[in-house]
């Protein structure tokens, strides 16, 4: 495998790194939005969220949690903005946390695409209707592996 963040946490690759754990690693960005802008990855490798096991979720959160709290503490920030990406504008396919400190007025205009309203209200219940179906679906799959 040739993965960038699995070479940062290897040490195979240099990084600024500004958290660890058994779990994951916290290392700023090398192109930042703002300075402090940090990208936090699990240890192991997993493309996507979708692919990160149950058990990891909840540990793994609790550290974009600190990290967030941490950037703005340390650079005495208003807010900011936390996100990543599933394959789609992913530029590393590891999954990661971008952790962007923010504050009013910093030239960030929400989200970086275009936004519109849903045709009808049929359409956006036809959308509400099928993300559940797929919840559903999902629950009973995980349910049925806990048996």
């Amino acid at each position: 495998m040739n993965c960038l963040f699995c070479g940062i946490v290897s040490d195979e690759v240099n990084a600024t790194i500004v958290f660890q754990d058994d779990i994951s690693l916290a290392f700023l960005d090398h192109r930042p939005l703002f300075p402090g802008h940090c990208l936090l990855v699990p240890r192991e490798h997993f493309e996507t969220l979708s692919d990160l096991p149950q058990e990891l979720i909840g540990p793994f959160f609790e550290n974009v949690q600190l990290v967030t709290r941490a950037v703005e503490l340390a650079l005495e920030e208003e807010g900011s903005f936390v996100a990543m990406n599933n394959r789609v504008s992913q530029s590393v396919p590891h999954l990661h946390v971008h952790i962007v400190p923010r504050r009013k007025k910093d030239g960030l205009k929400g989200f970086f695409w275009p936004r519109s309203k849903y045709v009808s209200a049929p359409e956006m219940a036809a959308v509400k209707q099928t993300i559940q179906k797929a919840i559903a679906a999902i629950q009973k799959k995980i349910a049925l592996k806990q048996l």
